[in-house]
């Protein structure tokens, strides 16, 4: 194949055309940019070399250096690659502060319908150049792949975690409740059957994933498998099912909307499960990424205080 041996255009060569131009000298193109004239002429001699065109008009006499009608077509093309230079660079002092770029965040039903708006609400009010990419999935196992897989920047998880490249900050303690229709002697039975007796159901559950697999690990504790009718990795399906009188269902109460009047929830003593959000430990935190840690903390800590989480009697 036959090889180009002509001059390499490089960035230099348009910026001193474009100096020349302004100033209407070698000397004033020198000055504007701190290089040598002789500098400056060699520039416009290999642009000039590159295009295989005179660019610039140096006939005696003149006191104005001027583009010829080829320089001046040129420079316009030099301006726009100018243009796109400085934004580049823009970009990248940006990307470099943290205040662009995207964040790539796994989450699940419960945070993305309780805790998300708020947080993506005020993180676009603090950080508006960064755009977050979500993934959801109903088993946050998944999400914690994605974290080690370089896919995903942080995720939402239950702690405790398995084994792994992570590091987490758990952000709220998210007691379990025991759904039931509001029409259910279980919704106003004081005290509560003991869960053993509950669990043999009927119930409705959740897809598999950690926190059903804990949640039911409890329930069968005194060696009763409980009676599971249906599954769905809906929230507002397991919740539609109980409003039904289908079964009851143990769920955390991020999962459940506890102004639906169809359903009451009742206190249940069933360790909380703790949310956390994830990172891989070996990998670089921009900014942003820590910024999103530090509102998701701010966001569940009001979740701590304006939640009330089920009377144990509601009215009759």
């Amino acid at each position: 194949m036959e090889q180009d041996h002509r001059p390499a255009l490089e960035i230099r060569h348009l910026e001193s055309l474009r100096a020349i131009a302004k100033t209407g000298s070698f000397h004033g193109a020198a000055d504007d940019l701190e290089y040598t004239q002789s500098a400056v002429s060699q520039h416009l001699a290999a642009l000039e070399a590159v295009v295989g065109l005179r660019l610039v008009d140096r006939g005696r006499g003149r006191r104005k250096v001027e583009l010829t009608e080829a320089g001046t077509l040129l420079l316009g093309h030099a301006d726009a690659v100018a243009a796109r230079l400085s934004a580049a660079r823009a970009d990248l002092r940006a990307y470099a502060a943290g205040a662009s770029g995207i964040l790539r965040v796994g989450t699940y039903q419960s945070v993305g319908a309780r805790i998300l708006p708020t947080l993506l609400s005020r993180l676009s009010a603090t950080w508006p150049g960064i755009e977050v990419r979500l993934r959801e999935s109903s088993d946050d196992q998944g999400l914690l792949d994605g974290i080690g897989s370089g896919e995903l920047d942080l995720t939402f998880a239950v702690s405790p975690l398995p084994e792994g490249p992570f590091e987490s900050v758990d952000l709220l303690r998210d007691p379990y409740v025991l759904m039931v229709a509001a029409g259910s002697p279980l919704a106003r039975q004081d005290p509560l059957p003991a869960l053993s007796e509950i669990a043999q159901g009927p119930l409705i559950g959740f897809s598999s994933c950690r926190s059903t697999m804990a949640a039911e690990s409890y329930l069968s504790r005194d060696g009763v498998a409980p009676r599971i009718v249906f599954r769905s990795a809906d929230n507002g399906t397991v919740q539609g099912l109980v409003a039904a009188g289908v079964g009851v269902a143990l769920v955390p109460s991020l999962a459940a909307d506890e102004d639906d009047p169809r359903v009451v929830l009742r206190a249940v003593e069933v360790p909380p499960r703790v949310i956390s959000l994830v990172w891989h430990r070996g990998r670089h935190r921009s900014p942003a990424s820590i910024a999103f840690v530090d509102l998701a903390r701010d966001v569940c800590a009001g979740l701590r205080r304006d939640t009330v989480v089920v009377a144990s009697r509601p009215d009759a």
